[in-house]
């Protein structure tokens, strides 16, 4: 029995995986200082934290950290970066920015307010992540007009990490809603 419930959790992993990699793909729309808004892309691995509890969580969401990683290496390497911001790009905006979406199950117990505050929580998380990146790696490429890497850093990832924490808690809450889904976290 233990072995189905094994395979049964790879198996849902690997679908949401591949899901949110497939939506992390699909922009809705580009935002003008950069970055783009997704179709609900973290909503998947959302659902899986909140389907298989957070300690499952975070070890699927390191493994789908390492996928987008993997999707973006080669092109993170062309950037130029030295061998310690390279490190520190990798670290900041792939393993820590996606395994903190294991958060977002941290609070299922409280219901739809708990899984609105969880997942609000974990894009949040992503958010900081980025944003500490952009202010003290990326403020090479800040445009002149702006002074304040942190400001710039705070507008460019807030403007495509806000609307997706946005859309990623509506797309929780309304899914979560659907009988047929609800009866996985309870």
């Amino acid at each position: 029995m233990e072995k189905k419930k094994t395979i049964y959790k790879l198996t849902l992993s690997a679908v949401m995986m591949a899901l949110s990699t497939a939506l992390s793909f699909t922009k809705i729309v580009e935002m003008p200082l950069g970055g783009g808004v997704t179709i609900l892309s973290m909503l998947p691995m959302a659902m899986l934290v909140l389907m298989l509890g957070t300690k499952w969580g975070f070890g699927a969401c390191f493994v789908y950290s390492l996928i987008q990683m993997g999707i973006s290496f080669v092109e993170v390497l062309g950037w130029g970066l030295s061998p310690v911001s390279l490190v520190a790009t990798y670290l900041l905006d792939y393993i820590l920015a996606y395994t903190v979406l294991g958060f977002s199950g941290i609070f299922k117990k409280k219901g739809y307010v708990g899984i609105c505050v969880g997942v609000a929580l974990a894009v949040f998380l992503r958010f900081v992540c980025h944003f500490i990146s952009g202010a003290v790696i990326f403020d090479i490429w800040m445009p002149s007009e702006w002074s304040n890497p942190w400001i710039y850093s705070f507008c460019y990832n807030g403007g495509y990490m806000l609307p997706e924490l946005i859309l990623t808690v509506i797309g929780s809450v309304m899914l979560f809603k659907v009988p047929q889904i609800k009866k996985y976290i309870d």
